[in-house]
């Protein structure tokens, strides 16, 4: 029998002893946070090596001394690394500082005020509009509302946006974009399909010149299990279907080494990569070469990037079987909620009941547990639903984790059944 068709009275015993719960936890005086993405103490320390790795040798593989000014492109063993990163020949990538969400403002920073070989965005007849797919990152989201582009929701699938809602968006020409994160994506740790990256390689040929695809494959390497799924290489069919000019790739080292100070990439058309470094040059004498030398003796290929992570994916692993674990036991059965189980990247997207997830945590706040603010992973921080929650595992300690998780399934159980006798 499903709990709801419990007698009234049965139900308010149930409400009464998780209210307890909730007083209990809320005398204990918890500080634990779930908010963001952070790696843990031990995953940093995992790229302590970097320092003092150069050991006085400046020089690049060219020549370069890397002290000094210059090379906006990066370094070309940098630039080989984001290659293998990005699936991209080396003149296809650009190597930026720490920071590849910068880049990303950067370049529909450009596309607003400067065009992509036409009128600016923001001086075309009609106001710029950019597709987002939801529950996504509130970071792309915040870029285009600081630039005044209006965001439209794209639901998510099991295996990649509503491609038909994306094709039938991309014919109005004021649409000039896509947020994508293909791998693991952030928050519902979804991979794209083959044949969703193929439509999406075909997006070039039916909407506007200046659109582009903000391809976002921050969790390229962060896989928790071997024999992962791979990702479907999306600028090989970019050339195929002669769209190669409507897409940018983005990548970093922001949680594979030191999350502050890593290196990021930028993939692209040669043509892209061009007009982007004519603007580039306005704003910068140069990017951090020595933090990218650092990284490239330290990660001297492919292979010991993803060497490395698999140190990662031992310390993460455990804890987000921990948080799916906690969920199955206290939630499953009761249907008092939705969640996939990730095999990589960040985050678990949990959706509870609708009109539930602001009561869910502020509830959970109350009780010592931070999380994002429900609505955060949908554009103006408007969840029509009232229902995704994102949850991080990655930071807390396995003790703590537990702990937040004790009181997150009490939440939910508490304002489910709440709003219930409401009703």
């Amino acid at each position: 029998m499903h709990w709801k068709n419990n007698p009234v009275e049965k139900i308010k015993a149930w409400e009464s002893d998780l209210a307890d719960n909730h007083q209990k936890f809320i005398k204990a005086n918890l500080r634990l946070d779930l908010t963001r993405g952070k790696p843990a103490i031990e995953q940093l320390a995992l790229a302590d090596g970097l320092d003092g790795i150069l050991r006085g040798n400046y020089l690049a593989s060219d020549g370069t001394d890397t002290r000094n000014y210059g090379g906006l492109t990066g370094l070309p063993e940098a630039r080989n690394m984001g290659a293998e990163w990005l699936g991209l020949p080396q003149e296809e990538v650009l190597v930026s500082g720490n920071s590849s969400l910068s880049i990303m403002y950067q370049i529909l920073h450009v596309g607003a005020h400067y065009g992509f070989g036409n009128t600016p965005w923001l001086q075309q007849s009609t106001p710029p509009e950019f597709l987002a797919v939801v529950p996504g990152y509130d970071r792309h989201f915040a870029i285009c509302e600081k630039l005044g582009i209006k965001m439209v929701n794209i639901p998510m699938k099991a295996d990649g946006p509503d491609m038909e809602m994306v094709e039938a968006q991309v014919r109005r020409s004021q649409v000039k974009g896509i947020w994508c994160v293909p791998k693991y994506s952030n928050p519902t740790g979804n991979i794209y399909g083959a044949e969703v990256v193929e439509r999406i390689s075909r997006l070039g040929n039916q909407a506007a010149s200046d659109f582009r695809i903000m391809w976002d494959n921050a969790y390229a390497i962060h896989d928790h299990y071997e024999n992962a799924s791979e990702l479907t290489n999306l600028m090989e069919l970019c050339r195929l279907n002669g769209t190669q000019d409507s897409v940018f790739l983005f990548g970093s080292t922001s949680k594979v080494t030191l999350a502050g100070a890593g290196i990021s990439f930028l993939g692209g058309s040669k043509a892209n990569i061009k007009h982007f470094i004519e603007q580039m040059a306005y704003w910068t004498i140069g990017p951090d070469k020595v933090n990218q030398l650092r990284h490239t003796r330290f990660l001297p290929d492919f292979a010991a990037a993803k060497k490395h992570m698999k140190q990662h994916a031992e310390i993460i692993r455990p804890k987000f079987e921990l948080v799916l674990r906690k969920l199955d036991e206290s939630l499953r059965i009761k249907e008092m909620g939705n969640w996939i189980s990730p095999e990589g990247g960040y985050f678990i997207s949990f959706d509870s009941l609708p009109d539930h997830a602001k009561e869910i945590v502020r509830l959970a706040g109350e009780a010592g547990v931070k999380i994002t603010p429900a609505g955060s992973t949908f554009p103006y921080r408007f969840d029509p639903e009232d229902k995704n929650i994102r949850l991080s595992p990655t930071y807390p300690s396995i003790e703590d984790l537990s702990m937040a998780m004790d009181v997150f399934v009490n939440c939910v159980q508490l304002a489910t059944i709440r709003k219930h006798l409401g009703e």
